[in-house]
């Protein structure tokens, strides 16, 4: 009689278990949170990076309108200080160090401007475009800024990836002719 019972209880319990309900909204949350969460990132990531590129913008403007009115001439701003410059104005959100390049031409002519690609063939930042010409008084001069910025969240990097190493290049630019100074 006792093994019978014994079998019976055990019966019992095993449907007992199958028809607890306790754990599965702890299993649901898991499987609903993980996808929530990443979209969340990905909204805060992408707004921090449109954020990025408009203090980029700023800080581009900005030092545009120390070279076009002379300033930078006149102090004799060399390209280091005027990457500094350029990192001083969009810290402490972009960390420049070699995440940050700027390139500086002049020319005769709007005409002979030459705006070229800043990322190669093989999908890379062209490192070459780093050049620092300020240009005299009525030259055309074209700022140029790059920011490589690492993609934080791993599903917008095939999406929001623009540079074959999974990030994003965050670029601003200002052609002017230099004033009489």
């Amino acid at each position: 009689m006792r093994a019978r019972i014994s079998r019976g209880h055990k019966a019992n319990g095993a449907l007992a278990f199958s028809r607890d309900a306790r754990g599965s909204v702890l299993i649901e949350f898991a499987l609903v949170s993980i996808p929530f969460f990443m979209l969340i990132f990905g909204v805060l990531e992408v707004g921090i990076i449109f954020f990025g590129n408009s203090m980029l913008e700023k800080a581009t403007q900005d030092g545009a309108r120390l070279i076009r009115t002379g300033q930078a001439q006149a102090q004799n701003m060399s390209a280091t200080q005027f990457h500094d410059y350029i990192c001083t104005q969009v810290s402490p959100l972009l960390v420049c160090g070699t995440n940050m390049q700027v390139d500086v031409e002049a020319f005769s002519s709007f005409g002979g401007v030459n705006i070229p690609n800043p990322i190669d063939g093989q999908g890379k930042l062209d490192t070459s475009l780093n050049n620092y010409v300020v240009g005299r008084a009525g030259d055309i001069v074209l700022v140029r800024t790059f920011y490589t910025w690492d993609i934080v969240t791993p599903l917008l990097r095939p999406f929001f990836a623009n540079l074959s190493n999974g990030k994003r290049l965050l670029t601003a630019t200002s052609t002017f002719r230099n004033e009489p100074f």
